[in-house]
């Protein structure tokens, strides 16, 4: 599925279900809120989220008082539900609509969040797209949170294929310029009583490539 044909696809679904029929939907992302407290962020650290599109993580930073948040989908629709639901908080964070292999950084980041975008990216130029843009992003130090769907998991979402991985997996497509410092699988329970089985794994960004 080429770019043009992939945002289509999301707006369509933006504009057409409700939570209750995304099977990614989670009310409270705690897996994720957990990285974020286990780090003990301040809480004027440069977060992105990518794919965040309409999940709640947004909502969870803002209540817990996080000033300095992005989140980048490629869906436009995505994005409007995600600021008609925040009301006027929604002017409290940056919003970008891109495709994450087309990103152009203009800041470097803290934390980085993915979970479920990167497994989207099934051609390898794209990946290393993916891969250059972290890099350019994020500093020494700096925190990369990816989730995907594991070797358990399934191999579509949406009606979209995905790229499955394993901890080793992420580790080696990471690796160099990232140091592994946390990996475990999650089951998500969706809205329509299934379970898929997730991935996550925590880098930091380190001082030089090797």
């Amino acid at each position: 599925m080429d770019k043009l044909a992939r945002q289509k696809h999301w707006d369509n679904i933006y504009q057409t279900k409700d939570h209750s029929q995304m099977s990614w939907f989670e009310n409270k992302p705690q897996t994720s809120l957990d990285f974020v407290t286990f780090f003990d962020l301040p809480k004027t650290s440069q977060i992105i989220d990518i794919g965040g599109g309409d999940t709640f993580f947004v909502d969870h930073l803002l209540e817990m008082g996080y000033l300095n948040i992005t989140v980048l989908d490629i869906s436009r629709k995505a994005i409007q539900r995600a600021k008609s639901r925040l009301g006027d908080r929604a002017k409290l964070v940056n919003w970008i609509v891109s495709d994450i292999s087309d990103f152009q950084p203009t800041q470097h980041y803290d934390f980085w969040h993915d979970r479920a975008a990167f497994h989207f990216l099934t051609d390898e130029k794209e990946i290393q797209a993916y891969r250059q843009i972290l890099l350019k992003a994020l500093q020494p130090k700096s925190i990369f949170v990816v989730a995907t769907f594991s070797d358990q998991g399934p191999q579509k979402c949406s009606g979209i294929e995905i790229r499955q991985y394993t901890e080793s997996d992420l580790e080696k497509k990471f690796g160099d310029g990232f140091k592994p410092v946390k990996s475990l699988h999650v089951n998500h329970y969706t809205p329509f009583d299934t379970v898929q089985d997730f991935v996550f794994c925590v880098f930091t960004r380190q001082n030089e490539l090797t």
